[in-house]
């Protein structure tokens, strides 16, 4: 089956007043027209798991007859007002979601199965809004709604909803200026975020929420949610092939380990080390993919800086097709670890561990109290890792230098995860933390770059390559890489004598 194509759905839901018009909105955010009603019927199934799983993370999925757009239609969150949309065509089995868009979302899932959950039939009265030149700025929609919800108990019910979908095209700063108009003319935001959970909203279970004064157990939780929230949504873009994805699931998959390692003592750290092994096998999946597209960019951004007369051969095209062989294996490596059982076990277990969390005594204390040692901890294991600096030099420095990186990050994960209940003292730390981090990541890179430009040095040789340029970038990254020691030496000086909490000495 063919990729599903994807578009950026901004729009917003509006409840009216029963037997009140279509409002008019010429002369509101650039409108010089608004057409006369186009009717359609759309007839829609919707499909999640029997726990609402997709629901739970707002993803509508969905197959629908009628319309310009009728087909398979898998919608994402990307913020309030903005959803991706991937769209299959119709075709094979009505009652059975493709198996495309069962693999797109198999994060949420978990593998559970797909079922009918809801039917909605939609009598739609479009209204066409256009600007300058006749150009299509938004659509207005009066749609009149029919409702079926299946379950323990059927459920129906029937409403009427005003819709302003923008065009793609258009600016979405235009959103404030028809809400403005649309409040002004009696309609009113409606609190749903689309009909189907207009249908069956109370049927989804509510996220958990932090009270006022969070107990540790809170604080952690929350944080390891939104890791993993972000996990899934980078599953899919990998799936899709979306630029930066890998790097986005190897950063939540890194602040999954990190926080369950660093907060061992709130969420039991005996329970989830099982967990914690997986997280890192994952990583080591995912990072082969990461390093090429890294290694890759940075290599070209330095050959861009070299004069031209300094650049013998054919290097670009040597380097293309040596990157695009590399990026293929790291791809195939990453997908075969997402489309396993391994993978598809340790989300389950993530999910465990966040709906029936193995918490310890401390995570019932308050935060303020319970969260310090842990933060502490890991501060003074980066304070250990760079006293272990002093006196190398060479391969042993580089190899030290990479471990206070790790362990700067590990702080700085640490400091995000308690920054709301500590505040600006612990953020002015974090930030100096992040500094030491950024440069030693760079220094990194130098690293591994020049190692990257030893293996081609030594291939481009065999195939008959020219190749003093990258003795020559090898030679820069050498320099560099002095340099940003010492830049590390003066950031590491701020954050020692920087602000922070008395206890964080």
């Amino acid at each position: 089956m063919a990729a599903p194509s994807s578009v950026t759905e901004r729009e917003r839901k509006y409840e009216i007043v029963a037997g009140s018009g279509v409002p008019r909105l010429v002369g509101v955010a650039g409108v010089e027209s608004q057409d006369d009603p186009v009717e359609q019927v759309l007839d829609a199934s919707y499909y999640d798991t029997e726990g609402f799983r997709l629901a739970r993370s707002g993803i509508t999925l969905r197959r629908r007859v009628g319309g310009s757009d009728a087909g398979w239609h898998l919608k994402l969150p990307v913020s309030a007002d903005e959803r991706q949309e991937l769209q299959l065509p119709l075709g094979g089995d009505a009652h059975k979601v493709p198996g495309r868009l069962r693999r797109l979302v198999r994060a949420y899932t978990l593998g559970e199965k797909l079922v009918p959950i809801a039917h909605l039939r939609t009598d739609r009265f479009a209204h066409r809004l256009a600007g300058d030149g006749g150009r299509t700025i938004a659509v207005l929609t009066d749609d009149h709604v029919t409702g079926e919800a299946g379950g323990p108990a059927a459920r129906l019910d029937e409403w009427r909803e005003l819709e302003l979908e923008l065009d793609p095209g258009t600016d979405p700063g235009r959103l404030e200026e028809f809400d403005r108009a649309l409040a002004e003319a009696g309609a009113s935001a409606s609190p749903w975020p689309s009909k189907l959970r207009r249908l069956i909203g109370d049927r989804v279970p509510s996220p958990p929420r932090r009270g006022k004064k969070p107990s540790a157990g809170d604080v952690v939780l929350t944080s390891l949610r939104e890791h993993y929230g972000r996990l899934c949504r980078a599953d899919v873009g990998v799936r899709l092939d979306v630029d930066d994805s890998v790097h986005q699931m190897r950063v939540a998959t890194r602040k999954l380990r990190s926080t369950l390692r660093t907060f061992g003592s709130v969420v039991d750290e005996r329970d989830t080390a099982p967990v914690v092994a997986e997280l890192k096998w994952l990583g080591q999946q995912l990072s082969p993919a990461r390093d090429t597209e890294v290694s890759e960019e940075r290599l070209g951004e330095q050959l861009d800086g070299v004069p031209s007369e300094l650049v013998f051969g054919p290097l670009r095209q040597y380097l293309t097709r040596y990157f695009a062989r590399e990026a293929e294996e790291a791809r195939t490596r990453a997908m075969a670890a997402l489309t396993g059982k391994r993978y598809l076990a340790l989300l389950r277990a993530l999910d465990a561990v966040l709906e029936e969390p193995p918490l310890t005594a401390k995570a019932r204390k308050p935060a303020k109290a319970a969260l310090r040692k842990p933060l502490r901890k890991a501060a003074r294991k980066l304070s250990r890792a760079q006293a272990a600096t002093r006196g190398l030099a060479g391969g042993e420095l580089e190899h030290a230098l990479h471990d206070v990186r790790k362990k700067a990050k590990r702080a700085r994960y640490a400091a995000d995860t308690v920054k709301p209940v500590y505040g600006k003292k612990v953020r002015k730390w974090r930030k100096n933390v992040k500094a030491v981090q950024v440069t030693l990541g760079e220094h990194q890179d130098t690293v591994v770059g020049r190692e990257v430009l030893h293996h081609l040095t030594v291939a481009g040789h065999g195939e008959g390559q020219n190749t003093f340029t990258f003795g020559m970038l090898y030679a820069q990254d050498a320099g560099r890489a002095e340099r940003l020691r010492e830049r590390f030496t003066h950031e590491w000086r701020r954050l020692r004598k920087g602000t922070r909490p008395g206890w964080l000495a």
